[in-house]
């Protein structure tokens, strides 16, 4: 490009000189520029510096058919369902805004800011005004070409490219999902050296799909807690039931309370169930696994930093994780020392490779459904007992409410089970539904929202 023009464009706002150099995006006049951290957009932010940019986060797009005589044209902001929002001079952004000389664009609070500027003068005395070489310009060279045909083609094959693994380094381990894989690579490997002894077959494989459900609702969650910490909140919950504690538990449910299930079968009248399941299984199994998350709650307050926002519950995002770790040692026990080994014992008359079989087939769908049974249950209570933190003033109400509604979902779940697979379906997702209800209002609550890594569901 050469010769006089109006020039639109945007700099990333930045400490220091190497920053603003190669930190200037020319805006196109025909086609809208999109920021957000995919790849595919035309000005892509590294996501491991700007976790509270989205995806797609917005767009500057210039307002055609709306050209002054002089020849000045116009530009309009858009954020794009952004998950933390994008602001304009301060100002959360509600749909669209035109720019001005000088508006700074920042995505998400305290997340990048762009600097809108508007200029006339030649193009190569632009780039020698702000100290940019023309090789190192950003992408976007020429404002009259659209964004697609507009890239930087490089001629020259480089080594990091030959062999991408020499230059990725810590992004590999952020971006790559690499934890997960050698996560997963070694649990194959376990199982293959577990086969032909059934019972360690089975804890390995009930242990990964527990695994990948919670890594499943971390992900959801975006906030970051030590994974050594949910796995000791697991390991306490199974602790417990092989403690005196469930024996008390069971004392004052099964009991003082009329939650007896033992002489409950198909001829019992149908609300006089209804009540059973909701003190002995709906509301024991809820408070029991609720343990473990006020016990952390209860250690937060009373450690220093760090470890006082490490392992405290501090928000409703902290009780949906470490909830929803209870539940995976809850159902790890109950599957795995309770129900097959019903299953194989009731099933030996048919040989021990059927019972083994019948065991295998019961854990599988038990364990899959953590996210839609135990962990959408106690995930849901967290989320209350993370709340009645932040609104302290109303804690007990909060806290009622969050158990009756999980031990409700949970006795639903039971009672679906004799009434009709597509009720148990039905109640599998609403439980679910519940829980995500849950994740996202406590997204939107969370007071580092800016620091979390999730964005949406969908991209």
């Amino acid at each position: 490009m050469s010769g006089t023009q109006y020039i639109a464009f945007l700099r990333l706002s930045g400490r220091s000189n190497t920053e603003r150099r190669q930190s200037y995006y020319l805006l196109s006049i025909s086609e809208p520029t999109t920021v957000g951290r995919d790849l595919r957009c035309e000005i892509a932010l590294d996501a491991s510096l700007y976790r509270s940019v989205s995806r797609h986060h917005a767009k500057i797009e210039p307002i055609l058919d709306c050209e002054a005589p002089n020849g000045e044209r116009f530009w309009q902001v858009c954020d794009l369902n952004s998950s933390n929002g994008t602001f304009v001079n301060g100002i959360c952004l509600k749909g669209c805004q035109v720019l001005q000389v000088g508006d700074r664009i920042m995505l998400g609070q305290n997340g990048p800011e762009l600097v809108f500027d508007y200029q006339l003068q030649d193009h190569g005395q632009f780039l020698a005004s702000s100290g940019v070489a023309l090789g190192s310009f950003p992408p976007v060279l020429d404002p009259t070409l659209p964004p697609s045909k507009n890239r930087v083609k490089l001629e020259d094959v480089s080594l990091t490219q030959l062999f991408p693994i020499l230059s990725t380094g810590r992004e590999l381990t952020h971006k790559a999902y690499l934890v997960p894989a050698i996560v997963t690579i070694t649990f194959v490997v376990l199982l293959f050296l577990a086969i032909g002894n059934p019972a360690a077959f089975n804890l390995l494989l009930a242990a990964y799909l527990a695994i990948a459900a919670l890594y499943f609702i971390y992900q959801l969650c975006g906030k970051q807690k030590t994974w050594w910490l949910l796995m000791a909140v697991a390991m306490l919950t199974a602790l417990i039931l092989i403690s005196p504690v469930l024996d008390l538990f069971t004392l004052v449910f099964h009991r003082l309370l009329p939650g007896d299930l033992s002489n409950t079968n198909a001829e019992t009248n149908f609300w006089v169930l209804l009540v059973k399941m909701f003190f002995g299984a709906g509301l024991m199994e809820e408070l029991l696994k609720a343990v473990p998350v006020f016990i952390a709650l209860g250690l937060g307050l009373r450690l220093r930093s760090p470890f006082r926002s490490r392992i405290g519950v501090w928000e409703p995002l902290d009780g949906i994780l470490l909830g929803a770790a209870s539940a995976v040692g809850f159902s790890l026990m109950e599957t795995l020392g309770v129900y097959v080994p019903a299953t194989y014992k009731s099933s030996l008359l048919a040989g021990q490779e059927a019972a083994q079989l019948a065991g295998l087939q019961l854990l599988i769908p038990r364990v899959l459904g953590l996210v839609a049974g135990h962990m959408a249950y106690s995930g849901y209570f967290g989320y209350f007992i993370g709340l009645s933190v932040l609104r302290s003033r109303q804690r007990w109400l909060i806290l009622g409410v969050g158990l009756g509604t999980a031990a409700g979902l949970h006795t639903l779940w039971n009672i679906a089970g004799i009434l009709s697979p597509v009720f148990l379906a039905f109640v599998g997702v609403l439980s679910y539904a519940f829980l995500g209800a849950a994740i996202l209002k406590a997204r939107a609550l969370s007071p580092t929202r800016s620091q979390n890594f999730a964005t949406r569901f969908l991209p």
